[in-house]
C-alpha cells in the first residue's frame, strides 16, 4: 500500500488515520520478520513523537532564549519550600540559545526583577540602574512579558515605589509556565525593536509566599514588612531566631543587627552602624542601595536568608516641622473612583481633617478623582502599596508614615460611615462643630493616669435594598435596610499610644501598657458597614480578599467566618433573591441627615453633592 505523506506529518498520526495501515501480501509477510516489523515501528514511533513535540512546544526547538540574570536569592534554596502548585508542575532543564526579539534591552537598558503574585500575576519591578531611568509618563501598552518558551502576556503600567522611586509593571503568567518549575523571569519588552538576547539563564521568579517587601525608618530603629514567616494570628517567631541582615549591593558586604519585635508580618530591627558602607550619618548622605532582609536561623540548623525587595532609607529629621492635624482617616483602597466622593466629602464634613489612602493598585479612576477632590480644598494624601493582601501590615505602615501629621487616626473602609444618632437635627455643620471630635476624649489624654488610647465604634450591616446596580446618588442614599444585630466595629487611635510591635485585627491595635480603650454604644454613635451591595458591585469582592489572615471567599476554608456572607458559598455566583437578602431593619437615618447636608437643587433636578 503506498502512503502519501508531508515531511511534517508524523507516522503516528497516519496509522491512526488510515483505514488499513501497512496492507502486506503473503510473501511479503512471509520474509518479514515479527523482530524486525517490531523494530520498525519503534523507530517510526519515536521519531513521530520527537517531530510532534519539537513543532507545538518552543521550549525544545533550536531557538532558544537566554536573559540577563539579576542578583536574587533562589526560593528554591529556602528550607521546607514548598510550591502550592507543586501538585500541577513539571520539573525542566531548558538549554538556552540566542536570538533576536522585540526588546527595549538595546535602547533603554531596562532591567528587572520578577515576584510571583497570587492569581497568576507577575510583579515586575524595574531596578534603579535602569539606563534611561523608567518614569511614570510611560504608557503601558506598548510592553510584554516576555518568558523563556517565547511566549508573551501584556504588561501594565502599576506605579512607582514611593521610597526606592522604582517603576513596577504586572502581567500574567501564561498558562503553560504554571504548568513547569521553576517558574522563570520574564524580561520586559517592547515591540518592534531589535533585542539579542544572551546567557546567562534566567532566574527564578522570587515568591509573593516568602518575601520581605518593604521597610521603614524611625528615629530609633528600622521596620521590616516580611510576607510568610509568622502564618496565623498569635503564632509568631521569636525575635531571637531573627537577625536583620542590612547588605550592601556593590560589594555584598552586611550589617547584621537584632531583631526587636515579631509580630503578624511586622518585624522591628535595631538600626545598623553603616560607616563600614561610607555612611556617616545624617549629615553625610548614603549613596549606595542598602538590601535589607531577615535570616532566620532555627537551633541546631543552618540560617537561611528572606528573598526580598526591600531596601533601607535611612531616617531624616523634618526640616521644617509641619503642625498635625487632629483627626485623620486611612484606608486601603483598590477601584473605589466612584466611591470615594462621598466618603470624603462626608467624612470631612464631620471633622476628618486629612485622608492617607494606601492605593492598592487601583486601575480605575481614583488618581484624577483624588486630584480633584484636592483641587477643591480636601486634603488627601495617597501612598502606593502594591502589595496584595497585607491591610494590617499597611496599616501598621500608616501608623509609622502619618505619626508626624496626625494625633489621632480613624480605620475606616470607603463602604463604611460614622454616623451619630444626635446629629438628626444638625441642620448644616460648621468647622468648629465638635461632630467626630466628641468621641475622642474630653480631657487632655497626657493628664489622665489612665488615659484613652482608642475609641471603638460599633457596626450596622446594610443589605442590597432592593438595588440591583450602584446607586447613581450614592450608598447613603440608595442602601437603607439593614441586618438587627450588629458585627464587628473600627476604631479611631491615637497614634502614639499604639503599642512598640504594631500589634492590629480587624481595624484596631494593640495599645501601650497604660492605655485604654473606649467603646461607644450604638446610641452614641454606630458605623453604617455597606457590605452587602448590589451584586454587581459585591461580587468584586471574591476577588480577593485584602487582610493578610482572612480566608479568600473561593476557598472552602473557615465557612463560618464573621468576613463571609452567610449563605453564600464559595463562587461569586448570585443568589436568587439577592437584592431583597439582609433587610431586617429599614434605617434611613444617614439617608435623610446627608439630603439636608449634600443635596442641590438643579435644572435637571436634585442631585448630591458628590454627583458630578
Amino acid at each position: 500500500m503506498n502512503i502519501k505523506k508531508s515531511p511534517s506529518t508524523p507516522l503516528l498520526r497516519l496509522l491512526l488515520i488510515s483505514p488499513r495501515p501497512f496492507e502486506f501480501s503473503e510473501t511479503m509477510r512471509r520474509q518479514v520478520s515479527p523482530a524486525f516489523l517490531f523494530l520498525f515501528l519503534s523507530v517510526f514511533l519515536f521519531a513521530s513523537f520527537s517531530l510532534y513535540f519539537s513543532s507545538c512546544n518552543p521550549i525544545y526547538a533550536s531557538t532558544e532564549i537566554s536573559f540577563p540574570s539579576v542578583n536574587l536569592t533562589a526560593i528554591s534554596k529556602i528550607p521546607g519550600y514548598s510550591p502550592s502548585s507543586s501538585s500541577l508542575a513539571i520539573k525542566e532543564d531548558v538549554n538556552y540559545l540566542t536570538r533576536h526579539v522585540a526588546s527595549i534591552q538595546d535602547s533603554s537598558g531596562v532591567k528587572s526583577v520578577s515576584v510571583l503574585l497570587p492569581d497568576w500575576e507577575v510583579l515586575l519591578i524595574v531596578l534603579p540602574e535602569s539606563t534611561p531611568p523608567m518614569t511614570a509618563s510611560i504608557s503601558g501598552n506598548d510592553f510584554l512579558c516576555l518568558y523563556p518558551n517565547n511566549e508573551t502576556s501584556p504588561a501594565r503600567f502599576s506605579g512607582v515605589l514611593p521610597w526606592t522611586n522604582q517603576t513596577t509593571f504586572k502581567c500574567g503568567l501564561p498558562k503553560r509556565n504554571r504548568r513547569r518549575l521553576p517558574f522563570l523571569s520574564p524580561v520586559l519588552i517592547r515591540s518592534g525593536e531589535e533585542f539579542l538576547v544572551s546567557s546567562p539563564p534566567p532566574e527564578p521568579m522570587m515568591r509573593w509566599t516568602r518575601l520581605a517587601y518593604e521597610s521603614f525608618s524611625t528615629e530609633n530603629d528600622v521596620v521590616l514588612f516580611v510576607k510568610g514567616l509568622n502564618h496565623r494570628q498569635g503564632i509568631n517567631l521569636s525575635p531571637k531566631e531573627l537577625t536583620c541582615v542590612f547588605i550592601d549591593e556593590t560589594s555584598s558586604n552586611a550589617v547584621r543587627t537584632a531583631v526587636t519585635s515579631s509580630i503578624q508580618e511586622v518585624f522591628r530591627c535595631e538600626r545598623p552602624d553603616l560607616t563600614s558602607f561610607g555612611y556617616g550619618g545624617e549629615g553625610n548622605g548614603l549613596n549606595k542601595r542598602i538590601k535589607v532582609s531577615l535570616e532566620i536561623r532555627h537551633q541546631g540548623e543552618s540560617s537561611f536568608m528572606m528573598p526580598s525587595v526591600a531596601y533601607y532609607i535611612p531616617w531624616r529629621k523634618l526640616e521644617i516641622e509641619r503642625p498635625k492635624s487632629l483627626l485623620c482617616a486611612s484606608t486601603m483602597v483598590f477601584d473605589v473612583a466612584k466611591f470615594l466622593r462621598e466618603w470624603v466629602m462626608y467624612h470631612s464634613k464631620i471633622g476628618v481633617e486629612k485622608f492617607v489612602l494606601y492605593d492598592n493598585d487601583s486601575d480605575d479612576d481614583l488618581m484624577r478623582v483624588i486630584k480633584e477632590l484636592n483641587q477643591e480644598g480636601y486634603n488627601i494624601e495617597t501612598f502606593f502599596w502594591i502589595w496584595p493582601k497585607t491591610q494590617e501590615a499597611g496599616f501598621s505602615h500608616a501608623s509609622l508614615y502619618a505619626k508626624d501629621s496626625c494625633t489621632w487616626m480613624m480605620y475606616l473602609d470607603v463602604d463604611e460611615f460614622v454616623f451619630a444618632p444626635s446629629w438628626v437635627t444638625s441642620l448644616q455643620p460648621s468647622p468648629d462643630d465638635p461632630m467626630l471630635r466628641s468621641l475622642l476624649p474630653k480631657t487632655q489624654w497626657w493628664s489622665d493616669p489612665r488615659p484613652i488610647g482608642q475609641v471603638s465604634i460599633r457596626c450596622n450591616e446594610f443589605g442590597p435594598s432592593n438595588q440591583m446596580t450602584h446607586p447613581l446618588e450614592g450608598v447613603t442614599q440608595g442602601y437603607t435596610c439593614r441586618r438587627k444585630e450588629d458585627n464587628r466595629h473600627k476604631s479611631i487611635v491615637l497614634l502614639e499610644a499604639i503599642e512598640h510591635s504594631l500589634l492590629n485585627a480587624i481595624h484596631h491595635f494593640k495599645l501601650k501598657e497604660g492605655y485604654r480603650t473606649k467603646p461607644v454604644s450604638l446610641e452614641v454613635a454606630v458605623v453604617n458597614h455597606y457590605k452587602y451591595q448590589a451584586w454587581s458591585e459585591f461580587k468584586v469582592k471574591f476577588r480577593r480578599r485584602v487582610s493578610a489572615y482572612v480566608v479568600d471567599w473561593t476557598k472552602g476554608l473557615n465557612p463560618l467566618s464573621k468576613d463571609r456572607a452567610p449563605g453564600l458559598g464559595f463562587e461569586a455566583v448570585e443568589p436568587s433573591g439577592w437584592e431583597h437578602k439582609f433587610c431586617e431593619v429599614q434605617d434611613d437615618r444617614l439617608k435623610l441627615l446627608a439630603q439636608r447636608w449634600f443635596e442641590n437643587q438643579t435644572m435637571a433636578g436634585s442631585k448630591m453633592a458628590w454627583q458630578i
